[in-house]
This record gives structure tokens, sequence and C-alpha cells, in this order.
């Protein structure tokens, strides 16, 4: 009998799993392509609705213009590419899924499926809550400033990186019970440790809203008071995580 080389089975196992990833990749790759084009055929649409907010704050002169010749295609471009990242969750979702569960233990898999589900819902509620609630209230602040001397004219190229980087925020601000959660699971923190840090949180909060808010004290508490809320819904999967982990060790 030959003897097998254990070196050259785990090159194979890394170029077998190398194969695999990249192939999914460009999978992922040719889906977000195909979203993207579904995307563009509803670019004008989708960029009205982004707008919505702030044409509604500009009240009757609601115009937003283009300052460069080729502005408002490469913004239609970046709006269809970004819906169509969007579209491509779900099977972009799934093959990772498919990759990473064949090495996951049973309760592994089902937790990664929760937390996946649960990762997009609060981030696409964290989006939604920016967008209806504090856009509107942010955008009629900053307007405000316009007078007979100045004029608001704001350009597609500049909403469009402002409002995605907003909305983008507000849903990485909403996935801090996930994260905390988790970090509780694995026993980096404790439901005690973060009763008793509440009012650092707190703090860190009001910072955070201050720098990627509009400058007025609304949208701020806005931003913060959800971030809160959302600190004590940590606290209590903390503790739920926490009794779960007692009971396991008994």
């Amino acid at each position: 009998m030959t003897a097998t080389n254990p070196d050259s089975e785990e090159k194979i196992n890394i170029t077998e799993h190398l194969t695999e990833f990249r192939s999914r990749l460009i999978r992922c790759f040719i889906a977000v392509m195909i979203c993207f084009m579904i995307a563009y055929i509803f670019k004008e649409k989708i960029f009205n609705f982004l707008i919505e907010p702030l044409k509604a704050a500009l009240g009757a002169d609601n115009k937003i213009i283009f300052t460069g010749i080729a502005e408002a295609f490469f913004t239609y471009i970046k709006v269809a590419l970004l819906a169509g990242v969007i579209l491509a969750i779900p099977y972009i979702s799934m093959e990772f899924w498919l990759f990473a569960a064949p090495g996951l233990y049973s309760s592994e898999k089902k937790w990664v499926v929760v937390l996946t589900i649960l990762s997009i819902i609060f981030f696409a509620g964290g989006a939604s809550f920016g967008y209806f609630f504090v856009f509107p209230y942010g955008f009629k602040f900053l307007l405000g400033f316009a007078n007979n001397t100045l004029e608001a004219l704001p350009s597609m190229k500049e909403y469009f990186s402002f409002a995605s980087k907003m909305l983008f925020a507000f849903g990485l601000a909403f996935e801090l019970p996930l994260v905390l959660t988790g970090l509780a699971k694995m026993g980096i923190v404790t439901p005690q440790f973060l009763r008793d840090k509440r009012k650092y949180a707190l703090l860190i909060f009001f910072v955070i809203a201050a720098v990627i808010t509009p400058p007025d004290a609304v949208t701020q508490v806005m931003m913060a008071l959800p971030l809160t809320i959302l600190y004590e819904l940590s606290i209590i999967g903390a503790s739920i995580f926490g009794q779960t982990k007692k009971k396991n060790k008994k």
C-alpha cells in the first residue's frame, strides 16, 4: 500500500475550496449585473423615490440640478448599481450559505440562518427609519438657511452621495442589538457589564449622532434615541443568552 501525504491532501482541499469560492463569487457578480440591468430600466423611478424627502423639503421649487455634462448619467449608473446589489442580496446570501454550511454543525447552521435574516431585517429597518423619519426633518433644517440672497440648488451627485451614506449609517446602527447579543453569547460581554456602561454608551450615541446627522438637535435626538432603545434591547438579549449559558453549565 502506498502511503498518502497529508500535506498534499490538505493542499487539494484548500484548492477545491478556493475554486468553489471563486465560482460562487463569479455567480454573485453575474447576479448583481443582471439585477443592475433590470434596475437601470427603472433608474428614474428609483431616483425619484430616493429624492422624495428632499423634494418635499424644497417645496414648490423642488428642482434638483446637475452641474457636469455626464453627472446625470453616472448618478443613474450608481443608483442602478446600488439597487442591483440590494436586489441581489438574497441570492448572494444563499451562495455564501451554501459555501459555509458544510463546515458548520446543525446548531450553528440554525443560528447563522436566524442571524442572517435578522441582520437584513434590522438593516432595512434602520435605513427605512432614516428615510421616512430623519430625512424630512434634517433636510428641512438644512434648507432653512436659504433666503433672498442664498438659494438652495442641490445636485444629483451630492444628494445621492449624502443620502446613500446616511442610509448605510442608519442601517449599520440598527445592527447594534445583534452585535452585542452575539458578543454576549460568546462570553465577551455580560448583561451586568452592559448595564454598568449604559451612561458611556448613551454619550457615545449622541457623539455618533452629532457626527453623522445634520447639525440640529432634533435629528441628533432622532438618531440617538433609537440607538438607546436598541441598546436596552441588547441588554435583554444578553440576559436571555446569559441565562441559557448558565442552564447549560448546570
